[in-house]
């Protein structure tokens, strides 16, 4: 089943979108009141309050849950400021309707908050069925798919029930028989590409709800909190994270595993391997070097969070750093990120990087990364000169794509640089 965008519902205030998801039209948009809730969606911030106009209507909303509807003028007279404390943290301008409810659903991350109303007025289906709205605003996730399957179900021989579900972009109401489901979340058109598994939510007779794709801090897997119109608001978040092994190492082979998920097996070094999906928590990471195993570690793995496992160092002593890698896109159109990992054995100097002449990221030492940083898209058909002081030299054109997320990768040993440049989403 297809998806309809947002264009018809959505009016954009300072960065905040307006959501009305089909619901009734209501008794007219001025005099009168309306019925509105905060819905805490957002992982970064354990509690929140709004303040409608000059008065609080909601203090202290935990994660995953709303506050009780408060009465406030219907029409478009006043502002809906969500607040953590005294930091303010998104405005929303709505209009609403006389005699309406609503959702205002806050998610995001610190420093980039953003708020959406749900209008919660959708008409109960018949007996036996529930209503279903998939609210993607998860966008720097891209565009995702989502099944409602049974327990055991093999998603390689099954059709999802949305597809392609863009940031920013809602299923419309699916009428699904009532009952019992596994709702999996994976990246359009790859099954394996799992995003988030909630082993099970109940769609009871004549509900409607609407489930929230919220995103998380690595920027790839999702959260979601779903939200039951006119009634109960849960969280439903992720359990896994994701790693990857760096082997910076000079002609080494190398093997990883966390807990008893091979990460990377017997591969020779310099290699860059692929994310894997792991439980987060605090696993036994264990790395050999040409057969050698180092002492094994317990990374804390975050929820959502990405990783990168960065093996470095001299052969005969190697050593491991767990990296925290941001693959959030750009919040900024018309920008790229670009990050330096310095992977270099024999050296104790730090890493410039120039794109055209100008420093991006400096004194990157080696067993680090630099934190990611914005640059400008190219011009249509036009580079840029990359240099890395490495040595050798990285020398490179690089025409940068608008949300395109690139890092630098420098392994190998002092003298004997082996250079990487990768766009990595």
């Amino acid at each position: 089943m297809g998806f309809r965008r947002l264009a018809a519902w959505m009016v954009v205030v300072s960065s905040v979108s307006i959501l009305a998801a089909c619901g009734g039209s209501g008794s007219g948009s001025s005099g009168g009141n309306a019925q509105l809730r905060l819905v805490n969606a957002s992982s970064a911030y354990s509690s929140l309050d709004l303040t409608v106009g000059e008065t609080k209507v909601a203090t202290g909303v935990a994660y995953g849950k709303a506050n009780e509807y408060a009465s406030v003028t219907a029409g478009s007279s006043v502002t809906a400021t969500v607040q953590s404390g005294s930091t303010s943290l998104a405005s929303i301008a709505p209009t609403l309707a006389k005699d309406n409810h609503y959702s205002l659903i806050t998610y995001g991350w610190v420093g980039n908050m953003r708020s959406t109303i749900l209008q919660e007025e959708e008409t109960a289906p018949d007996t036996n069925y529930s209503k279903l709205l998939v609210l993607n605003l998860a966008a720097d996730a891209g565009a995702l798919d989502v099944y409602l399957t049974q327990n055991v179900d093999n998603l390689s021989s099954t059709t999802p029930n949305v597809s392609g579900l863009g940031g920013g972009s809602s299923s419309g109401y699916l009428t699904v028989g009532s009952g019992t489901y596994r709702v999996r979340i994976t990246g359009t058109g790859k099954n394996t590409d799992l995003r988030l598994d909630i082993p099970s939510v109940a769609l009871d007779s004549k509900q409607v709800s609407t489930l929230v794709i919220t995103p998380t801090q690595g920027g790839v897997l999702v959260n979601s909190v779903r939200v039951i119109q006119q009634s109960s608001v849960s969280v439903a978040g992720n359990n896994n994270a994701r790693a990857r092994v760096i082997a910076a190492l000079d002609g080494a082979k190398v093997s990883a595993t966390l807990d008893s998920t091979a990460l990377m097996s017997d591969l020779a070094a310099p290699k860059i391997g692929d994310y894997q999906l792991l439980s987060a928590g605090n696993p036994s990471l264990v790395v050999t070097v040409n057969g050698v195993a180092l002492p094994a570690t317990t990374p804390a793995l975050t929820a959502g969070n990405d990783y990168s496992f960065l093996v470095w160092g001299p052969v005969s002593a190697p050593q491991v750093t767990v990296l925290s890698d941001d693959n959030r896109l750009p919040t900024v159109s018309g920008t790229a990120k670009i990050r330096l990992i310095n992977g270099l054995a024999g050296s104790s100097t730090g890493l410039t990087m120039t794109l055209d002449y100008g420093a991006v990221v400096s004194n990157v030492l080696p067993g680090t990364a630099s934190a990611a940083a914005s640059i400008n898209a190219s011009a249509t058909g036009a580079t840029s000169l990359l240099n890395v002081d490495s040595t050798p030299a990285m020398d490179a054109t690089l025409s940068v794509v608008s949300g395109g997320i690139y890092n630098v990768y420098i392994m190998g040993s002092a003298g004997n640089a082996v250079r990487v440049l990768r766009k990595d989403r």
